[in-house]
């Protein structure tokens, strides 16, 4: 077997986030692993003639950039119809519904900012007249809440309240009738078996090209938190007998509020579903849902009263199932935003004892007291944030976000740099289609605490902020940490996979809002080029 390279890329600055040897100009790839990391002259005999020689002078190589919270197979369910996320008020939304394309009579939109209600209910009232009697479902930004139509809540036979084994909410006026406003994935879910849905071959083509895109900004994996609706294994493998994917998927199943054994050694078998560069690994849960939807778990109730009660009804019920799983050697991930979320993941995970040390992580962690941090790092729980979540609050508190929790609370917004500071592994995503894909501004953002390039707004406690280094470790060695994948992915040497990311500028030293729009000279996932800039 021949020992030349496939891949040799010599010339650049190398960032290998590697101790034993941070940095070098010259990469080799073979098979799908890098088996040289040094200059041009120490690899020039892995040199062959079947090898394909990069000069990528003036670049800067990462090791591949991970979205470690992304939902690109169902998000191309939740991202149908619409955008309406530059919608500001409820005349543009007016607008844009009235000219809203019809799918099989149904009109569908996504991405609806919750502040463009201002201090009006979300409610079907405010969209009537633009819709002429059609059918519509909308999601809200924030993926945990949609606004339905009268004729689609007609057509659901949904007249009054309703009850869930967990918690969601079907909002009702004074007068118990339905505003439309669907709270939650339960209430959400009484309308989807009514909504036109893609063929297989459209959701096919439609994730390779949002994979290719994902690619094209320098993404070579994601940490995917959710399995859709269980047909995901059976989708990806169909997709990999024609083509290989741009970016590799580490999938989650959720499990939800109810589950009893049978469900929970169901999740542990689907740990061994896998692919080329696909595979399950770990279980995703929720301990609450959102701050504007009311949702989040809140050791204080937040200013419109609500915010008291875990997604799980039974939250000791929640804790017996992270144990079981972990007892299988399962990780979790589980979805906490509010104060009292997050300290009851903590609780269950310090159950566990020394062994649930790295196992489990917490996502989004939005507003938590100071002593948490030391937490985190106390039973090495990991902690995942998205940076671009900032985007859909203000500085000054006038958003729905911080109005429902109020000045002192959302003063502790995103608390990045805390738990960096205390010595937390800080995986950074995206949550998309919550927020764009484009890892170059999720790497920004961490940064800015403002989106790159809007100069006209004031950073969301800026004390926050990352560093260049800090926010690249977060798409690289700490979300590698946060999949268990650390011997194997995150750093740039012999022996890891061959993922790798090449940016014409500097990640690390190159001023924040120039990275959120930088060129990326090279994408490669698993020892193959998905992306050349």
């Amino acid at each position: 077997m021949s020992s030349s390279a496939d891949l040799l890329i010599t010339g650049a600055r190398v960032r290998t986030l590697d101790p034993g040897r941070p940095e070098a100009t010259a990469v080799a790839v073979r098979g799908g692993t890098i088996v040289g990391v040094g200059d041009a002259d120490e690899l020039r005999e892995l040199r062959g003639a079947g090898t394909e020689h990069l000069d990528l002078a003036g670049a800067t190589v990462t090791p591949g950039l991970t979205d470690a919270h992304s939902h690109p197979v169902w998000g191309l369910e939740m991202a149908t119809g619409t955008d309406l996320t530059a919608v500001r008020d409820p005349d543009q939304l007016r607008a844009a519904l009235a000219a809203a394309p019809r799918t099989e009579g149904w009109v569908m939109g996504w991405g609806l900012d919750h502040n463009a209600f201002g201090d009006l209910p979300v409610s079907h009232t405010h969209i009537e007249e633009a819709l002429g009697g059609a059918p519509a479902f909308i999601r809200l930004y924030d993926g945990h809440s949609a606004l339905a139509s009268a004729a689609a809540l007609q057509r659901a036979g949904i007249t009054g309240p309703r009850t869930f084994a967990q918690r969601s909410e079907v909002v009702c006026d004074r007068d118990g009738r339905p505003t439309g406003h669907l709270v939650e994935h339960a209430a959400m879910d009484l309308l989807a078996p009514l909504l036109p849905r893609p063929s297989v071959a459209e959701r096919r083509a439609g994730l390779v090209e949002l994979l290719s895109a994902m690619a094209a900004t320098g993404l070579t994996g994601a940490h995917v938190m959710d399995l859709g609706d269980g047909s995901v294994p059976g989708f990806l493998a169909a997709v990999e007998e024609d083509t290989d994917l741009p970016v590799r998927l580490r999938l989650a199943p959720w499990c939800m509020p109810g589950a009893d054994t049978e469900v929970l050694e169901e999740l542990v078998r689907l740990q061994s579903e896998a692919g080329r560069l696909w595979r399950v690994g770990g279980v995703k849960f929720f301990m609450d849902g959102t701050v504007e939807g009311g949702t989040a778990w809140l050791e204080e109730a937040d200013c419109h009263g609500q915010g008291t009660e875990a997604f799980w009804p039974d939250p000791a019920a929640y804790t017996q199932a992270v144990t079981h799983l972990h007892r299988a050697g399962v990780r979790t991930a589980t979805h906490a935003i509010g104060d009292a979320a997050v300290r009851h993941v903590l609780d269950t995970v310090e159950g566990l004892g020394d062994s649930g040390r790295l196992r489990h992580r917490v996502e989004h962690i939005e507003s938590v007291p100071h002593e948490v941090a030391e937490r985190f790092v106390r039973l090495g729980v990991i902690a995942s944030m998205q940076p671009t979540h900032t985007a859909y609050t203000r500085a000054d508190h006038t958003d729905a976000w911080s109005r429902r929790l109020g000045d002192e609370r959302a003063a502790r917004a995103w608390r990045c740099r805390d738990l960096r500071d205390a010595g937390a592994y800080l995986a950074l995503g995206s949550d998309w289609p919550i927020a764009s894909y484009d890892v170059r501004q999720v790497l920004a953002t961490a940064r800015l605490r403002r989106l790159p390039g809007a100069y006209d707004t004031e950073p969301v406690a800026p004390e926050q902020a990352l560093t260049g280094l800090m926010a690249l470790e977060g798409c690289t060695s700490h979300a590698a940490v946060a999949a268990g994948e650390q011997a194997a992915a995150g750093r740039i040497a012999p022996g890891f996979r061959a993922d790798l990311t090449a940016f014409g500028v500097d990640p690390v030293e190159a001023p924040a809002d120039e990275l959120g729009e930088a060129p990326v000279r090279l994408t490669v996932t698993g020892g193959r080029i998905v992306h050349r800039g």
